[in-house]
């Protein structure tokens, strides 16, 4: 019996611990528990043996706080996020650099014809290129605004799942 106690003290068990897509934090003392899709993100935690000291053995477990700051309510992280805003961010930038060089040649042809006595033609060529510039402009100004839309679409779904806003920027 003396020896049984001694082998019984040294018993130690371990737990998985996983985070579901909705941000609940689960236990299993079993990896075959562990639902497959969360596999990839298991974390293992040995617990000691309970009549070791005579108190229960504490179990470590994370505040919900910090799941939050690393998830949201359905589990997405940071790269989810920033993937999501990228290709949006990048329309925003090309659509604004493009507004800008439409805006520059627009200047410049006004200030090519600017007090210039013109034929006709020239006239006509010059309206024509001008009317062209313009509608350059009104499309990079319409992806601009749709840019412009989806990061706001995307913000706020981000705040109502409780996503950390500054992974958009």
């Amino acid at each position: 019996m003396f020896l049984l106690v001694f082998v019984s003290s040294g018993y130690a068990a371990t737990i998985y611990r996983w985070v579901d897509e909705k941000g609940a934090v689960h236990f299993a003392d079993d990896y075959s528990l562990v639902p497959p899709q969360y596999r990839d993100q298991v974390k293992t935690e040995e617990m000691e043996d309970s009549q070791k000291t005579g108190t229960p053995a504490p179990v470590s477990q994370p505040s919900q706080k910090s799941d939050e700051v690393k998830r949201d309510a359905y589990g997405r992280g940071e790269d989810y996020w920033r993937d999501q805003v990228r290709p949006w961010q990048n329309q925003l930038k090309e659509a604004q650099a493009n507004i800008q060089s439409v805006d520059a040649r627009t200047n410049e042809l006004s200030d090519r014809i600017s007090g210039k006595w013109l034929s006709h033609t020239q006239s006509n060529i010059n309206s024509t290129e001008l009317r062209a510039l313009r509608a350059e402009r009104a499309k990079y100004v319409a992806q601009e605004n749709e840019a412009k839309e989806m990061l706001q679409k995307i913000a706020k779904e981000a705040e109502e799942v409780k996503a950390d806003l500054s992974w958009l920027k």
